[in-house]
């Protein structure tokens, strides 16, 4: 085993649910502060967040990645205690081992061989580290982010942790995500008697053409980087549970999927152009959980595939495909943002795992990417 291994079964060990870091930070400080590392403790509504920078110069990359794991499930079902790191068939097993405390351990382990083998290096490294990305972060990696600005800290590179490969170690790097806003929408209409429908005003009936429209709706045709923007209901409600009463009121949620082709602005205006044509007395209310990001091909993409390529072989693909990641956040202050690491076919699920043999690699590739930008 190695010093990969080593740290990954330590952080694993740690029943970190969100938003309780139960300690793996100070894990990570007392790795990284030896070495040079200005480490910096912020905490918000019982989140903790570390902010580690190593250099004062540009270009400044930055490794991101949550210590927090979603909850177990019943751990009667785990073929090994959840938080007792097990090594079983070539798999290290343990809630948190893809998402994403193995990339945790990489990424540090990674720092200290560059930084060891460099104490010179030009630009910085830093660390951006939350226990707040499985739940609501909204006091995790945002809160540093909004310090950072405020401190006109600038950032250059940012590689999230996330598991991106499918198949195999590096065949999948996320350069960007779709932003995602919900929608909900209330259609007033007239409760009456179903017996005697002319004195009432039945919503269902009035905002299904609108629906059908809003879905048979191309908002754009996509692109090199993006699939086309998706819009999906996702909840359908009314009545009084009686079925002889008109419902007074439909409600409807949906989501949209999409890409830096639209403004937020801009796709709730083409909303209401169809609602408004046909004829709806209605209210919308709007929430939007994380804005659209892209990276286009450059130094950030390139330094990465070359790494990949140059440790494990693999021609990476850059996609864009997936839900949200805390990348959004970081976006918004770095213009490079990307997301690598291990297989993401166990996440969240029960016996969740990491291939042993892909630790060392991962690590491998992280150190090779700050070779191919800071050497």
């Amino acid at each position: 085993m190695n010093n990969t291994f080593e740290l990954a079964s330590a952080l694993i060990a740690r029943p970190s649910v969100t938003p309780d870091d139960s300690g793996c930070q100070q894990l990570l400080i007392k790795r990284l502060a030896p070495l040079g590392f200005a480490c910096e403790t912020i905490e918000s509504n019982g989140v903790t967040n570390l902010w580690a920078r190593h250099g004062n110069a540009q270009p400044v990359i930055v490794f991101a990645g949550h210590t927090d794991v979603v909850p177990t499930g019943p751990t009667d079902q785990w073929q090994s205690p959840p938080f007792e790191p097990t090594v079983r068939d070539g798999k290290l097993y343990g809630r948190g081992a893809a998402d994403m405390k193995t990339s945790v351990a990489a990424m540090v382990v990674a720092a200290e061989e560059f930084v060891t083998a460099h104490p010179n290096h030009k630009g910085s490294i830093a660390f951006l580290i939350t226990s707040d990305e499985e739940g609501v972060a909204t006091d995790g990696t945002v809160i540093v982010c909004d310090r950072l600005k405020a401190r006109n800290e600038k950032l250059d590179y940012c590689i999230v942790g996330e598991p991106s490969s499918l198949g195999k170690l590096g065949d999948m790097v996320k350069n960007g995500r779709r932003g995602s806003m919900s929608g909900r929408l209330v259609v007033k209409g007239i409760q009456g008697h179903i017996a005697y429908p002319h004195l009432a005003r039945n919503p269902v009936h009035q905002v299904a053409p609108a629906l059908v429209e809003l879905a048979a709706e191309v908002w754009d045709q996509g692109n090199e980087y993006y699939d086309p923007t998706s819009w999906q209901v996702s909840n359908i409600h009314a009545g009084t549970g009686a079925s002889n009463v008109i419902p007074g009121e439909a409600v409807i949620d949906f989501n949209f999927r999409f890409s830096t082709v639209h403004t937020v602005e801009a796709l709730q205006n083409r909303v209401r152009t169809i609602l408004d044509k046909h004829g709806l007395e209605y209210t919308l209310d709007w929430s939007v959980s994380g804005l659209p990001f892209l990276t286009p091909k450059g130094d950030l993409c390139s330094a990465l595939a070359d790494a990949i390529k140059a440790e494990t072989g693999v021609e990476t693909e850059l996609s864009t495909s997936g839900g949200t990641s805390d990348g959004r956040f970081i976006a918004q202050i770095c213009p490079q943002v990307v997301e690598f690491g291990p297989l993401a076919g166990s996440i969240h699920k029960i016996d969740e795992h990491v291939e042993v043999a892909h630790i060392e690699p991962l690590k491998n590739i992280y150190r090779r990417t700050l070779e191919n930008l800071l050497l």
